[in-house]
C-alpha cells in the first residue's frame, strides 16, 4: 500500500476567535487583563494546565479574534485575580 501526499487543506491560517476558544477550551473569565496584555477594547480568559495559567486576550470587535497571549506560573494566581 502506497502513501500519497495530500495538499494542505488550509491555505491561509485563520485567527482564533472567541467563539472557537469558548467551545474548545475550559476557562474562567477575568475581570481585567494582566498588564502585559492589551488593555483597551479587549477582554481576557484564563485556562490552567499543569503548573501554569494561560491567559488569552480577545478583541471586543468583529469576531473577537485573539490579540494576545501570556503564561504565568500557577503561584502567581493571586496577582492575576487582583
Amino acid at each position: 500500500m502506497a502513501l500519497l501526499a495530500l495538499p494542505a487543506l488550509a491555505q491561509d491560517p485563520q485567527p482564533l476567535t472567541y467563539a472557537m476558544f469558548e467551545a474548545a477550551v475550559p476557562h474562567v473569565d477575568l475581570e481585567t487583563c494582566p498588564d502585559s496584555l492589551p488593555q483597551q477594547d479587549s477582554f481576557c480568559r484564563a485556562s490552567v494546565k499543569h503548573s501554569e495559567i494561560h491567559v488569552f486576550a480577545f478583541s471586543e470587535y468583529g469576531d473577537s479574534p485573539m490579540i494576545g497571549f501570556a503564561s504565568f506560573p500557577a503561584d502567581q494566581l493571586g496577582l492575576l485575580l487582583k
